[in-house]
């Protein structure tokens, strides 16, 4: 071996030290801690609730693995947010069916006291892969804390009342880890190229 190959061999040798070093540094020290909205976001979803859906099975945390599934909240007697949320969905599986894909999604009630297993069937019979899920209203609490959503009864005259509750849909991968969101009447196309890497991820 000569001389400047030595030379090379050593450089290169002290060079790999070096960049191992540097990557150990990073892990271990210089890496950014998550914040605190981070870990909050890793833990959307996670939670000890225990649910139903509609057709009598028990939901809970773990059942949101093993697919990519879009969750929303709402009640049945929303005047104009969740049937408009509803269309959305509708118009997202439409688009996903032309490629031989569906989109799981569960509409979860923040109105158990009405919404019933068989009132939430007949809901969502209308629109491809939406599932209804309800509960008993501790069960949703514990739900709606879970994935960091927002429910408020508001009531109204004549003893009735109505929900002010979290608009936006979030998305989970087939992990059942937190991947993104989509805002409520989001444009389309925006929309559908974040279900699209979801589906992809």
């Amino acid at each position: 071996m000569t001389r400047q190959t030595l030379r090379m061999v050593r450089v290169l040798a002290w060079t790999a030290v070096v960049v191992a070093g540097a990557a150990l540094l990073w892990a271990t020290v210089l890496r950014p801690a998550p914040t605190d909205h981070q870990v909050a976001m890793q833990q959307l979803g996670k939670g000890d609730y225990t649910l139903v859906t509609a057709d009598g099975q028990p939901f809970t945390q773990a059942d949101l693995q093993g697919q990519p599934t879009a969750v929303f909240f709402g009640f049945t007697h929303c005047p104009d947010v969740c049937p408009t949320t509803l269309g959305e969905v509708t118009a997202w599986q439409d688009e996903l069916a032309r490629d031989g894909q569906t989109l799981r999604t569960l509409f979860i009630t923040v109105d158990p006291e009405r919404d019933t297993r068989e009132v939430l069937g007949e809901y969502v019979s209308w629109v491809p892969g939406v599932t209804g899920i309800t509960g008993e209203r501790a069960e949703i609490d514990k739900a709606v804390a879970a994935f960091r959503a927002f429910a408020q009864r508001v009531p109204l005259e004549g003893g009735d009342y109505t929900v002010n509750h979290s608009t936006q849909v979030l998305l989970f991968d087939d992990g059942g880890d937190f991947f993104g969101l989509v805002s409520y009447q989001e444009d389309h196309d925006r929309a559908m190229g974040t279900i699209r890497r979801l589906l992809a991820s």
